[in-house]
């Protein structure tokens, strides 16, 4: 992703996770906590936010270091916290374990995104 997009997407992260904790704490808080998966959902808004702040970050760096790199680096941020807080979503919206199957591989690729980042600031 260049860097328009990268900021675009972590604008847009950031917006979705203030509106899905609002949603989640007013709306849902009753049916998430009778499912016992309140915190669940708390942690795929916190996942979300974290990587909303790291694609905003990730796109100002782009103009001071290897594009290429973090191109890659945002690219794995946005699916992987899509895969991972998105999984998490479904997961304490329907209750089904299926969905938190997904969850590791979305994890694999938020590190994946940090690894790369840190590979385009050292092999400046």
């Amino acid at each position: 992703m260049n860097q328009k997009l990268t900021l675009i997407a972590g604008a847009t992260l950031g917006l979705l996770g203030v509106a899905l904790g609002a949603f989640g704490a007013h709306a849902l808080k009753n049916s998430l906590t009778q499912n016992g998966r309140l915190e669940t959902f708390e942690l795929a808004v916190r996942y979300q936010f974290y990587h909303a702040f790291a694609l905003l970050v990730t796109g100002l760096l782009m103009q001071k270091f290897v594009a290429n790199h973090l191109q890659w680096a945002s690219l794995l941020f946005l699916l992987g916290t899509l895969l991972f807080s998105g999984s998490l979503y479904l997961y304490a919206l329907t209750n089904k374990t299926g969905f938190a199957m997904i969850t590791p591989l979305g994890g694999l690729l938020l590190l994946g995104g940090w690894a790369v980042m840190l590979y385009a600031m050292v092999s400046k």
